[in-house]
């Protein structure tokens, strides 16, 4: 394999939207960079995601609670409740597509942002403002959407590399809360794995001190990367 050097640059401070006594800070791949999807397979590896174009992973340096983490598939068994949640939800009809997004794409957006982050801190916008955060021209994306008769109900936003998929951000319709509508996304980026043959569904990063994040450890096969770069299965407490 072929050595890549890749600049990295360092981000402005700011405080952490996920712990709010923390200040964040980025570690971001040079904008000038070419990335590809081989790259970003192997960034992603190595503890980045994406946002848009940009490249990241955290880069604080007073804390490390934010941790790489992605599902081993083929280890991958649905607890009894996720396997509930594939029970009622068997109306919903799955659909995998590029990532075209359009006007009931923006509005089941907008209304899980407003409910999700009603303090503003994610602006809905327009279908652009979506594009910029969600899709990259160098990666390939897919959308594997939920469909409740002719309503969207749920888009799982998911990026494709060699061997693995990133669930790069999922919304879904709050006003369907008893069909936990989140961890379907998950077992369906599962599901397309398995059919693809991929060996990770990489899931961004788990914070065991964030109630927002803390859902992915009830994934079962979760493996979590170490700050030497080894992955290992997550031990439960």
């Amino acid at each position: 394999m072929t050595q890549v050097t890749i600049n990295l640059y360092q981000g402005m401070s700011h405080q952490c939207s996920y712990l709010t006594d923390q200040v964040a800070c980025m570690h971001v791949v040079d904008p000038d960079f070419k990335i590809t999807p081989g790259h970003y397979g192997r960034l992603l590896e190595s503890g980045f995601r994406r946002s848009g174009d940009m490249v990241y992973r955290p880069g604080c340096q007073a804390c490390d609670a934010c941790i790489p983490a992605r599902i081993r598939v083929d280890s991958f068994r649905p607890n009894r409740s996720q396997r509930r949640t594939r029970k009622k939800n068997l109306d919903i009809v799955i659909r995998s597509r590029n990532a075209e997004l359009d006007e009931q794409h923006l509005d089941l957006y907008r209304a899980y942002l407003a409910s999700r982050h009603a303090d503003g801190e994610m602006s809905a916008g327009t279908i652009a403002d979506m594009r910029r955060f969600l899709i990259s021209d160098w990666c390939e994306t897919i959308l594997i959407e939920g469909w409740l008769g002719e309503r969207l109900v749920l888009s799982a936003v998911t990026d494709v590399v060699d061997n693995a998929l990133s669930a790069l951000y999922t919304y879904f319709d709050p006003d369907l809360p008893d069909r936990s509508l989140g961890t379907l996304g998950i077992l369906e980026q599962i599901e397309a794995c398995r059919s693809l043959g991929f060996r990770y569904l990489y899931l961004g990063y788990w914070i065991e001190s964030c109630r927002k994040m803390r859902y992915k450890s009830s994934f079962q096969a979760l493996a979590t990367r170490d700050p030497e770069g080894h992955w290992s299965l997550l031990r439960k407490q």
